[in-house]
């Protein structure tokens, strides 16, 4: 289970908060990549926390909404056009640093989940595994998401044929079947490979 021995080292050596980040939604064909930033209240953390990935939905709902009350937490967006422009991991360096910015305080330090940080003026550093490790990297992991896939299940009910609902944009059969039969949408991002087979194989 990830513990707070990251935050403690940092917040010793730079005397200050110390924010966690992670992101999700790096795979998905659709839907933006949304990040997230948390500085936890040591004497008010959620039982349970660990890597989004290794939670029921129901155990991950229920401790981001005890994030949002007692812990301060920053999300960053970047959107489908963003992610075209720059490329998946730029666009989630920007959403990272929005994150951040998004916070009501500024870090005395960053702990990134990854093998790298943004281009920012943050004192930071990236955690490998860090959502397994570091319990703000791993509040981040739940912040971030809770909030993708609620954006995802509110695009399902516009666009209900890709089954965002239950897959989230990511390449799940029933959305690679809808992409073959309808092409993409505006919120697909036409970068990947297999939307912009699909958008070329419709057109022809």
């Amino acid at each position: 289970m990830p513990d707070l021995a990251y935050e403690t080292r940092y917040a010793a050596l730079h005397n200050g908060p110390v924010a966690g980040v992670d992101e999700a939604g790096r795979g998905p064909l659709a839907g933006p990549v949304v990040a997230a930033a948390v500085v936890l209240d040591p004497d008010r953390i959620p039982g349970g926390i660990d890597d989004s990935k290794a939670l029921s939905g129901k155990k991950r709902a229920a401790i981001h909404r005890e994030l949002l009350a007692c812990a301060t937490v920053g999300v960053g967006i970047a959107s489908v056009e963003e992610i075209d422009s720059l490329n998946i991991l730029w666009a989630s360096m920007l959403a990272m640093e929005r994150a951040v910015a998004a916070l009501n305080l500024r870090p005395a330090f960053v702990l990134v989940d990854g093998n790298r940080c943004p281009r920012w003026s943050h004192a930071s550093a990236p955690v490998i595994g860090g959502d397994a490790l570091c319990l703000s990297i791993a509040a981040a992991s739940i912040v971030a998401k809770e909030h993708r896939d609620r954006m995802m299940e509110e695009l399902d009910a516009l666009y209900p044929a890709y089954g965002w609902r239950s897959n989230k944009g990511y390449a799940a059969q029933v959305h690679r079947d809808a992409l073959r039969a309808h092409g993409p949408t505006p919120h697909h991002r036409r970068s990947f490979a297999p939307v912009a087979q699909a958008e070329l194989n419709l057109g022809g």
